[in-house]
């Protein structure tokens, strides 16, 4: 039997998200080769939206992991 099938949650979740966090670091990694002002030319405006974009997902993927819960309709 394969060893994934015998995973409990906890070490699927450690498996999965180190993979998918070693591989957004990975790429992050990658667009700071971006900076490189022999090869490229960039404005403050330009950098602003990149990071402010990536900002943003990350505000929206933490807020997955901080409110598991369905909040419950209340007048």
């Amino acid at each position: 039997m394969n060893e994934i099938n015998n995973e409990t949650p906890e070490e699927r979740f450690k498996r999965i998200a180190t993979l998918r966090t070693n591989t957004v670091l990975d790429r992050i990694r990658i667009l700071g080769n971006l900076s490189n002002k022999k090869m490229y030319s960039h404005s403050e405006e330009d950098i602003d939206k990149i990071f402010s974009a990536i900002t943003k997902q990350l505000r929206e993927v933490r807020a997955k992991f901080n409110s598991q819960k369905q909040k419950r309709f209340k007048l």
